[in-house]
């Protein structure tokens, strides 16, 4: 596995536009300094095809996926940690790397990840996302 330290610009984003967690997020690369590093998926989209991209819908709805300019895939808490790096931030993927931290994030991002869409709706009642999750 490629270390997120690796990771190499542009990154490809493959996110869930119909998550309003997801969107917001989204949201806030498109406004960041080094927006022009990343490329967004949304693998909702009408005629999103994950097949040239080695995929299956249900792996990339089961969590976040980037994939770096050099080839390398990362997935869940990992894509964030590659996806920062690219941009800069770097301490804070050392941060989220630290002995003891690592795994209780791991376990943290695979838990929001399988709930977003309920926490979406609390956070967004009027979220197009009803009637998943």
């Amino acid at each position: 596995m490629t270390s997120p330290f690796a990771a190499r610009a542009p990154i490809t984003l493959f996110y869930d536009g119909g998550c309003a967690l997801c969107r917001r997020q989204v949201g806030w690369l498109e406004r960041h300094r080094h927006r022009e590093r990343i490329r967004f998926i949304d693998i909702r989209a009408d005629g999103f095809d994950p097949a040239p991209w080695g995929r299956d819908c249900d792996e990339l709805m089961g969590r976040l996926y980037a994939l770096d300019g050099a080839g390398h895939w990362f997935a869940g808490m990992e894509s964030s940690r590659a996806l920062y790096a690219v941009l800069g931030h770097r301490w804070l993927v050392r941060l989220t790397c630290l002995p003891g931290l690592r795994p209780l994030l791991d376990a943290l991002y695979m838990a929001v990840a399988r709930r977003r869409n309920r926490l979406a709706r609390w956070l967004e009642p009027d979220s197009r996302d009803a009637g998943n999750g």
